[in-house]
C-alpha cells in the first residue's frame, strides 16, 4: 500500500466522484473569518462536520449498547456551533460523501486543532467500495465543555492505495453502513 498525492486525490474526486463536494486548496478563511481549514492537503484531504449532531446524554440513565442501542442516549441538535458536555461525546457526520475505490482504504484522523484542545476525532477507515457521509465520533475528554464549528474542519482522510484490488469489498458484503446519509448510529 502506498499514501496518495494530492495529485490523485484531486484526478479521482474532479474525475471520479470520490470526494464530493471537493475543494481543490485548504479553506482557512470564510468571508474574512478564521476557520478550521477544509480542503486539500499534501497527502490528505480534510473534511469538515455538518450542521447535524447527536450529542451523548445520560438524561434517561442509559447503557450505551452496541447490540440493543437506545436512540434516546443523544439529543440530536442541528446548529452551527455544537457544545460537547464535559467528559461526553457527539456523532455527527461529514458534510462531504465520499465514493472508495476498490483498491483504496482510508484512515481518518483528528486535525491538531481540536486534537490541541482535548477533542478526540475517532472514525474508522473507509473500506475498499464504501460510500457515503461519514459518521464521526468526537469525544471531549477535558472537565470543560468544549465547542465544534459546523461546516469547518473536523479530520483527516488519508488514501492507502493497493497494487492489488481486494477479493471482497465492502460492496460485495452489502456492509451495513453502505451509502448512509446522516449520522448513523451502531448496527448489528
Amino acid at each position: 500500500m502506498s499514501l496518495q498525492s494530492d495529485k490523485w486525490i484531486k484526478k479521482m474526486s474532479l474525475e471520479e466522484g470520490m470526494i464530493e463536494p471537493f475543494s481543490e486548496k485548504q479553506i482557512r478563511t470564510v468571508d474574512d473569518k478564521k476557520i478550521v481549514s477544509y480542503g486539500l492537503s499534501s497527502y490528505g484531504y480534510d473534511c469538515r462536520v455538518s450542521n447535524r449532531f447527536k450529542v451523548f446524554t445520560n438524561v434517561y440513565n442509559s447503557i450505551v449498547d452496541p447490540k440493543n442501542f437506545k436512540e434516546d442516549s443523544f439529543v440530536d441538535i442541528e446548529a452551527d456551533e455544537c457544545i460537547i458536555p464535559p467528559n461526553s461525546f457527539a456523532l455527527a457526520v461529514t458534510v462531504e460523501y465520499f465514493r472508495i475505490p476498490r483498491d483504496v482504504l482510508t484512515v481518518c484522523i483528528g486535525k491538531s486543532t481540536y486534537a490541541r484542545c482535548g477533542i478526540i476525532v475517532n472514525v474508522t477507515p473507509f473500506e475498499p467500495e464504501w460510500e457515503g457521509y461519514v459518521t464521526i465520533e468526537i469525544s471531549n475528554t477535558t472537565p470543560l465543555p468544549a465547542k465544534i464549528y459546523a461546516n469547518e474542519g473536523i479530520a483527516q482522510v488519508l488514501f492507502l492505495k493497493s497494487s492489488d484490488v481486494c477479493a471482497i469489498s465492502y460492496a460485495d458484503r452489502k456492509g451495513k453502513y453502505m451509502k448512509q446519509e446522516g449520522i448513523t448510529v451502531p448496527a448489528i
